[in-house]
């Protein structure tokens, strides 16, 4: 099991959020376009990542991750296995459990200080920036918090901003809105 610590935030000009990252003395690491399935699951979230980078298709990857919601910086707990037959296992495991929803963006990946920074645009939802702190024998939980709270910083990014739920669950309460207001405009 591996282990990140996670901040999640709104962010209105991908390309400022590029270039301050830059004046970091970040390094670009590559530009993928993520279609993320979510899996009905019991116990955290699973979601099977079929990737691209300029239209060639890259190994899929199975996530299985649990963390709390909260709009704070959090530990994310997390198991990832490459695979190489995605569209097979999604078939598979949408027959077997039941995909609860999609999300589909364009992620630029920033590399700062054993984090990752995502400058992330997603379909139906806007654009994001999030900090994934690796924890590992070099950097504990805390000295993980310490690295997003500069980040927080030189970001300048604003608590009301911050998000507390993943992708998936802003999908969902965007959708169910658009549901509802459908349904409010066509009932007399």
């Amino acid at each position: 099991m591996s282990r990140n610590i996670e901040l999640k935030a709104r962010w209105s000009d991908l390309p400022v959020a590029a270039r301050i990252a830059e004046n970091m003395g970040a390094t670009l690491h590559a530009v993928e376009r993520q279609h993320d399935s979510y899996f009905h699951v019991t116990n955290g979230r699973l979601k099977l990542r079929r990737r691209w980078i300029d239209r060639r298709e890259l190994p899929s990857e199975l996530i299985w991750y649990q963390r709390p919601d909260r709009s704070a910086a959090r530990a994310s707990d997390y198991s990832l296995v490459p695979v190489d037959a995605g569209e097979q296992l999604l078939a598979q495991l949408t027959g077997a459990v039941g995909v609860r929803t999609e999300v589909i963006k364009e992620r630029t990946v920033y590399l700062h200080d054993n984090v990752r920074i995502h400058l992330d645009d997603v379909e139906g939802l806007g654009s994001f920036i999030e900090f994934e702190a690796i924890v590992d024998d070099t950097c504990d939980d805390s000295a993980a918090h310490a690295k997003l709270d500069r980040l927080r910083t030189a970001f300048a990014i604003r608590p009301a901003d911050v998000i507390g739920g993943s992708y998936a669950d802003l999908d969902r309460t965007a959708r169910a809105r658009v549901r509802s207001r459908g349904w409010q405009e066509d009932t007399p």
